[in-house]
């Protein structure tokens, strides 16, 4: 039997895509998009082990298609509508609510008429809401508070997924991400907000100035081969003793230590004043203290294995190999 993993052309899809394949697993990928040549260079010689279906996670006949056409036992549901822009979730709240509420449940009750024994639903730290307290670290018990559609979506289908898990018999874990960056983040319809990591590596790659952050806190980036390993994880793992974890490195930073440690690892990474009122939250995006990952490692063992300088030197990798400058 495969794994169903939708979303699974986007960037943490297919990062979840490539580490269930290596780890082993059949996969059926399921996206709006087909694979391009990044995503098919990205899997290597791994791309035996995935098959990709183009197809939209609101089309309930073709989720009933893929069901008697596939046999797969476990679900990761990554797909999803990130916006965290006021503009657009203005612009396209509908959209929000279609994907982000309707494709989930489209998705459950497919996992339910499939018999599946798992169910992963990749959920996000914009379910715990903006900033309370500076230095505040959420853990899974803490009181969620999500301010805007994306992250108000993503906390109802968490609590979509628990439920469907309990009355259908199935397992059903969500998992809230800290701040991803990493291979195969990329502009596409459905994703809008692109990490700074993202804009800053592309700006050294391509011999522009980085005009230096100033915000004054952090945010717990976290590399996404940590994330798809996370997840990869949770999907093999023979029981799971909590329907909710964290997936982090739990380790703040800046915009100015990304941007300096650039700097140490490229020296050809030129940083400029910036002659610009940068706001608070400008540049990270909006303000929320790091997540606790103390619970996934002590159920399951889990730890990251990249920090700040290791992360951003094998992007830098990544991206020159591919000749992804954009």
């Amino acid at each position: 039997m495969a794994t169903l993993v939708t979303g699974g052309v986007g960037f943490v899809g297919a990062n979840i895509v490539k580490e269930l394949a290596a780890r082993g697993h059949d996969v059926v990928s399921l996206d709006v998009l087909p694979p391009d040549g990044l995503m098919q260079g990205f899997l290597g010689d791994l791309a035996g082990r995935v098959e990709f279906v183009t197809g939209d996670i609101l089309d309930a006949a073709g989720l009933d298609a893929l069901r008697t056409s596939h046999g797969f036992d476990k679900v990761v549901h990554a797909a999803v509508f990130t916006v965290n822009r006021t503009d657009l979730e203005t612009a396209r709240s509908k959209d929000i609510l279609d994907i982000n509420l309707t494709g989930t449940g489209n998705l459950l009750e497919l996992a339910r008429v499939s018999g599946v024994e798992r169910f992963v639903y990749i959920s996000s730290g914009a379910a715990y809401g903006l900033c309370r307290e500076p230095d505040q670290t959420y853990n899974e018990d803490d009181a969620p508070q999500p301010e805007n559609l994306y992250g108000i979506t993503k906390l109802a289908s968490e609590g979509l997924a628990r439920r469907y898990g309990q009355l259908h018999g199935f397992s059903s874990v969500s998992l809230r991400l800290s701040t991803p960056y990493g291979p195969m983040e990329r502009v596409t319809g459905h994703r809008g907000n692109m990490s700074t990591p993202y804009q800053w590596t592309g700006q050294m790659l391509r011999g522009e100035a980085i005009a230096l952050d100033n915000t004054d806190y952090g945010r717990d980036y976290t590399y996404v081969l940590d994330t798809a390993a996370a997840v990869a994880t949770v999907v093999d793992a023979p029981r799971l003793p909590h329907d909710l974890y964290n997936v982090t490195n739990e380790m703040p930073v800046t915009g100015e230590r990304i941007q300096r440690t650039l700097a140490e690892l490229f020296p050809e990474t030129r940083l400029v004043a910036s002659d610009a009122d940068d706001s608070a939250g400008s540049s990270l995006g909006p303000t929320r203290g790091p997540l606790s990952g103390y619970r996934l490692w002590h159920d399951l063992g889990w730890t990251a294995q990249y920090d700040l300088a290791s992360g951003l030197a094998d992007y830098v990798r990544w991206r020159r190999e591919s000749g992804f400058l954009d």
